[in-house]
């Protein structure tokens, strides 16, 4: 999320650019679903820009947002983190894809059967949706997310991991305060780090490279 419909457009143009590059440098197919997850952010984006453009409300572009950001993403991180993981790591990884299912399965059902609403507030935008148990979803989330990346075993996705857990503690602050979003900031770091990851040499955490 950014604080305006254009921020939004111009960051998800040039997310998704680097996303594409991503997955033009990956060098196996199995590194593939984390390098397009640029693309599937700028994507978003550009989504949300249309959001800003119908002043929220709960429109198609707002629903297509909420299905990326909620069910999508807890499952496309840890089956990305676990095809693109050292095998020694793998086992390991079956938690939070497991509760990537479990998260994406009660969110999608949430989806199907509540409505969702934007609400422009100042320079940030909030999505309203009735979600049943939220502490619990909101944990399941960050597990299979976060969760994913710091048990991956590859050091640049540790360090990754580190990155998304402090930027989204900063950005989940400021936009409380409904002072402007930075979400579109952090996507954009965390595509750069993703671009050299994918060019680089695979490091496992703590040993050599790969």
């Amino acid at each position: 999320m950014c604080w305006s419909a254009e921020a939004d457009l111009v960051a998800g143009v040039g997310i998704a650019a680097v996303g594409v590059a991503c997955m033009a440098r990956a060098h196996r197919v199995r590194d593939l679903p984390l390098a397009s997850l640029p693309l599937l952010l700028g994507v978003h984006q550009m989504v949300e820009a249309a959001v800003w453009a119908r002043d929220g409300g709960t429109g198609p572009a707002t629903v297509l947002w909420a299905v990326i950001a909620l069910p999508l993403l807890p499952l496309w991180v840890p089956a990305g983190v676990l095809a693109a993981a050292p095998r020694r790591a793998r086992r390991r990884l079956l938690l939070p894809l497991a509760v990537g299912i479990a998260t994406t399965a009660m969110l999608c059902l949430a989806l199907a059967t509540r409505p969702v609403r934007a609400e422009i507030r100042g320079h940030t935008i909030g999505y309203v949706v009735d979600l049943p148990h939220a502490e619990v979803l909101i944990a399941g989330y960050l597990l299979a997310t976060i969760g994913s990346l710091l048990l991956s075993g590859d050091r640049g996705l540790v360090r990754l991991g580190y990155l998304v857990a402090v930027g989204a503690l900063l950005c989940t602050g400021l936009w409380r305060t409904e002072f402007v979003s930075t979400w579109c900031a952090v996507a954009a770091v965390c595509s750069v780090v993703l671009f050299g990851w994918v060019s680089g040499g695979r490091r496992p955490a703590g040993g050599p490279a790969v």
